[in-house]
């Protein structure tokens, strides 16, 4: 080939040379791959280019072009490859917005954050402050029993609770008002006592008591009087007040014709192994309660508060008798009115 040459002549002396793809074809006993020469334009070019570059545009042109994945939108001219052959789109997996990822984080990291704070909320509300928000009460929210099922499997470690049904009424408990310090004030009025808690405030239950069921006033004190010894202390609770016994005993004298002492009644207890008496005087004709001879309890009406024999006015002497001689009986009702054994 001479520089005279024409180009078609130069064409067709190309296309007369085997390619490297048909020595290849027929060296691995492949079938053929058909040969479709390039453009005239670059015949020039052609001539000059390697041969396995050669091979590679004739097998480009035989098989078509490949599908390459573009981020655009493919144009009226990419779906035809060369000499006509119409070539279907590539499959481009659509890319996800941003602002969806961007979204779908937020809303997860609200939803744990709410979760968190309903279960901080819940640990810290009080049961009663639940069951107000619901409409119920907190004791229609405590321990109930659990299905069948639950009770078989739990047999052994199960707590058990028992709910009285809404129309179920407690018993009131029954209580004794004469046991109320202002109620025994009460009674004590309507039976003529006059109250001071000056002296002493008397226990109803206690097994050694005063000789009132309430505090009352005191005139004279146990001592010396008048150039004589006054051997008891006396009460001024008002006329017709009721006397009652300091403990349990046996009346040794109950009498109207008690001399100096007018009405008068004797008891005699057994305190701590020891026998003391408790001398009642000056108590009204036909008050008297007992005759000798009757087993008294702590509390018991005696007589009631007058102003028989050597009085001066309506009160209760008293006296405490030990081995035949009297004591003070402030001091000793002070330690041990109140007890409960003796």
């Amino acid at each position: 080939m001479t520089a005279d040459t024409p180009a078609a002549d130069v064409a067709d002396e190309v296309v007369d040379i085997p390619t490297p793809a048909e020595l290849l074809a027929e060296n691995v006993a492949a079938p053929a791959i058909p040969f479709v020469a390039a453009p005239a334009a670059s015949a020039e070019t052609d001539a000059h280019a390697d041969a396995f570059e050669l091979a590679s545009r004739a097998f480009r042109a035989a098989t078509g072009p490949v599908a390459v994945q573009s981020a655009s939108a493919p144009s009226a001219s990419d779906e035809e490859g060369a000499e006509g052959v119409t070539v279907s789109d590539a499959h481009i997996a659509p890319r996800r917005p941003r602002n969806a990822r961007k979204f779908l984080a937020l809303g997860a990291t609200v939803g744990v954050m709410s979760l968190a704070g309903l279960l901080a909320v819940s640990m810290t509300l009080p049961a009663e402050a639940v069951a107000a928000a619901q409409g119920t009460t907190v004791a229609s929210t405590s321990l109930v029993a659990g299905s069948a099922a639950a009770k078989g499997d739990a047999s052994g470690d199960e707590i058990q609770a028992f709910i009285a049904s809404s129309d179920v009424q407690s018993e009131s408990l029954a209580r004794d008002d004469d046991f109320s310090t202002v109620s025994l004030i009460d009674v004590a009025a309507e039976q003529g006592i006059n109250y001071s808690s000056e002296i002493f405030t008397n226990d109803p239950d206690a097994a050694i008591q005063w000789p009132f069921m309430v505090g009352v006033g005191m005139s004279y004190g146990y001592g010396m009087r008048s150039g004589r010894l006054h051997e008891g202390i006396d009460f001024v609770p008002g006329n017709g007040a009721p006397v009652q016994a300091i403990a349990d005993g046996t009346v040794r004298i109950a009498t109207e014709q008690g001399g100096a002492y007018g009405v008068t009644v004797y008891i005699d207890h057994v305190i701590d192994g020891s026998v003391i008496t408790s001398h009642y005087s000056h108590m009204q004709y036909g008050s008297l309660q007992v005759k000798a001879g009757d087993t008294v309890t702590v509390g018991t009406v005696v007589g009631k508060t007058g102003n028989t024999g050597r009085s001066y006015g309506a009160h209760m002497h008293f006296e405490l008798i030990v081995n035949g001689t009297t004591i003070d009986p402030l001091p000793w009702l002070r330690e041990n009115a109140g007890r409960y054994s003796y």
